[in-house]
């Protein structure tokens, strides 16, 4: 099944979401929209069939990672910070509920081609 596709988007998202909750610590203003989309990029994204749901997903955390960044942070508590986290979590949940494992993702075993990880999880 594609289980191991699974958890590299539960924990492309846990680390998303960590690299949100922390700002501005260990990572710049410019920095910020990169970072938070890099191991889905990575590990998730070339993985899955493509999806304008999916696509639209992680264009909404990059522009909510553009407003935190421009917001400058100087307090605990940002509207802006819950907001990418927001969208970090919707990104989850789409590719959860829509996502396909693509061919790559088999060729890495990381389940068959053509499975929904809604169903493997």
């Amino acid at each position: 099944m594609a289980a191991k596709l699974v958890a590299l988007v539960r924990e492309a998202a846990a680390g998303a979401r960590a690299i949100a909750r922390a700002y501005p610590e260990g990572c710049s203003a410019a920095a910020l929209p990169c970072a938070v989309v890099e191991r889905f990029d990575a590990d998730v994204r070339g993985h899955v069939e493509r999806d304008p749901r999916i696509e639209d997903g992680r264009d909404q955390v990059l522009i909510a990672a553009v407003t935190l960044a421009e917001a400058g942070v100087e307090e605990e508590d940002v509207p802006e910070r819950e907001r990418l986290v927001k969208a970090i979590n919707d990104l989850e949940w789409v590719t959860l509920s829509r996502g396909i494992a693509n061919r790559a993702a088999a060729a890495l075993g990381y389940g068959e081609a053509g499975v929904r990880l809604r169903d493997a999880g």
